[in-house]
């Protein structure tokens, strides 16, 4: 009988006297994780009292083929992005780029049309071109805009989250029908690795209900509340977890309490912390279980997190309340459109502290005071001046300047 006075993950230190009881010993090749002995989780990295050749597991996120529009999937020892054709951007290479950017600040350009674009705020800016600065003490969210994006804050990530936490927040649901459906309230988690046994911790709407749900590593949580009274005009929310247990209560509704499968007893999470939407917005490469599809819309506020009985409640971020980034977040109960003069009958869009003019058809320009030309992409009907050929606006409709080696009306004959 041996007797170990330590334990080794993938392979025993080389000593001679081991080599000369055991033969040639081989390491473990792959991944290990979720560790217990007698049933307690040792944080196989934490706890460790020495190590080599250790890497990050890789996540193999270009398995699922995530990048649109052509782009390539690129994975290394930590990460994995996607390389872009000309004319597109975004994680996902999902949006199309802006040819001559007017947006400041740090703001989102894109582009409402081939000549036009609309800048997406970010935390803190407000107006056409994000110029204007704003004081937000509680955020308004307006979901997913018509561009694919969601309004969102982010902060740092919650620090001591692993045993124990609790949540309060209060909100307020715009008047859209659609606020209630499938809509993200808050997340944390191992963002874009989309398997069972991802660490999560997330709180949504999805028909009319409140939805919490976590995962420790060995199965989903979820406790889904009754359906909330439309008549209060807030609505507030208390939730927590010790261990594996969970519970949640929302309004004057009675508390409800959950127990996660499985033995595993810690969250480990290291994403920032999530607020009425997310950065990048695609369900697909969330965990199984947060795929709201839509940010929240309306507005949420007073949240605070604990993560002992012996502390008090804090707001999220480093500073104290303060995010570290976000996008199309305004103040509630303030209208951008109230500062904003479509002209030809153009209509104001807001979503957030985002504004632009949405015009009529024959007008365009960011306060829709330019007409469109016969020439104009966005004519309609298009001009059809082909193969390379020039169109040029006359008095009485257009004509095509065509390309050597070509000639017609149209420039359609070679």
């Amino acid at each position: 009988q041996i007797t170990f006075g330590s334990i080794f993950l993938g392979k025993v230190p080389v000593h001679e006297e081991v080599h000369r009881c055991a033969g040639q010993i081989h390491g473990y090749r792959g991944c290990i994780r979720d560790f217990q002995v007698n049933h307690k989780e040792l944080f196989i990295i934490d706890e460790a009292l020495e190590g080599r050749n250790i890497e990050n597991c890789n996540v193999p996120i270009c398995d699922y083929h995530p990048c649109h529009n052509g782009g390539t999937c690129t994975s290394d020892e930590e990460n994995w992005y996607c390389e872009c054709p000309k004319l597109y951007t975004g994680k996902l290479c999902q949006f199309a780029t802006c040819d001559e950017n007017p947006c400041g600040n740090g703001a989102t350009c894109f582009p409402k049309s081939r000549r036009d674009a609309v800048c997406l705020c970010p935390y803190g800016r407000s107006g056409i071109l994000c110029s204007d600065a704003i004081n937000i003490t509680q955020p308004s969210f307006s979901g997913t805009d018509v561009f694919g994006y969601t309004s969102f804050l982010a902060y740092s990530t919650i620090p001591n989250i692993t045993f124990y936490y609790e949540f309060c927040l209060k909100f307020q649901l715009a008047n859209h029908h659609s606020a209630l459906q499938d809509n993200l309230i808050f997340f944390t988690g191992q963002k874009g690795q989309g398997l069972n046994g991802d660490d999560f911790l997330e709180l949504g709407l999805r028909n009319g209900r409140v939805v919490y749900s976590y995962n420790l590593g060995s199965g989903t949580a979820t406790i889904i509340s009754k359906p909330l009274d439309l008549t209060l005009e807030v609505h507030v929310i208390h939730l927590g977890r010790n261990l594996q247990k969970g519970w949640l209560k929302v309004d004057d509704q009675k508390n409800k309490t959950v127990n996660s499968p499985g033995r595993l007893v810690g969250l480990n999470v290291f994403s920032q912390f999530y607020l009425g939407g997310y950065r990048e917005y695609t369900p697909e490469l969330l965990p199984k279980g947060p795929r709201f599809k839509n940010g929240f819309q309306g507005c949420i506020f007073d949240v605070q997190v604990r993560t002992s009985l012996d502390q008090g409640f804090k707001s999220p971020g480093t500073p104290e309340g303060h995010p570290n980034a976000g996008r199309s977040v305004g103040q509630c109960k303030d209208s951008p459109c109230s500062l904003i003069k479509c002209r030809n009958g153009g209509k104001c869009i807001e979503t957030g502290s985002t504004v632009y003019c949405d015009c009529l058809t024959g007008w365009k320009g960011a306060f829709c005071t330019e007409t469109v030309s016969v020439c104009d992409p966005e004519h309609d009907p298009p001009h059809l001046c082909q193969q390379g050929s020039t169109c040029v606006p006359l008095p009485n409709g257009y004509t095509c300047h065509c390309p050597l080696g070509t000639t017609g009306t149209y420039c359609e004959q070679g």
